[in-house]
């Protein structure tokens, strides 16, 4: 379940997070969602998967961020945004659930 709930704040984040900016003009709103989305990634990360992972995949997150941008000169915007959200979101769904120890195998 955990899983959903972090891809879900990863999806919220890129995609409303552009949405808010482009739709208001005002890019700060749109990186509060964009913050608050990862901020919230991040602590269901820790808490399944660990810090280490936890801190990659929020690297991941925000460079998903900064490769949208000059992607999105190459295809456009939402395309850009959908493909950054898409590959985000599966590493999150891959990487960002509970680590196995000897007790869940």
């Amino acid at each position: 379940m955990s899983r959903i709930i972090s891809t879900g704040l990863v999806k919220a984040g890129l995609l409303m997070g552009y949405k808010v900016a482009s739709e208001t003009g005002d890019r700060q709103a749109g990186g509060t969602v964009l913050a608050a989305c990862g901020v919230a990634a991040f602590t269901v990360w820790q808490r399944d998967a660990g810090t280490a992972r936890a801190a990659a995949l929020t690297g991941t997150y925000v460079a998903a961020f900064g490769l949208s941008h000059p992607l999105a000169k190459k295809i456009g915007a939402w395309p850009a945004v959908f493909a950054v959200t898409g590959a985000t979101a599966l590493a999150s769904m891959i990487f960002g659930g509970r680590k196995k120890t000897r007790e869940t195998r």
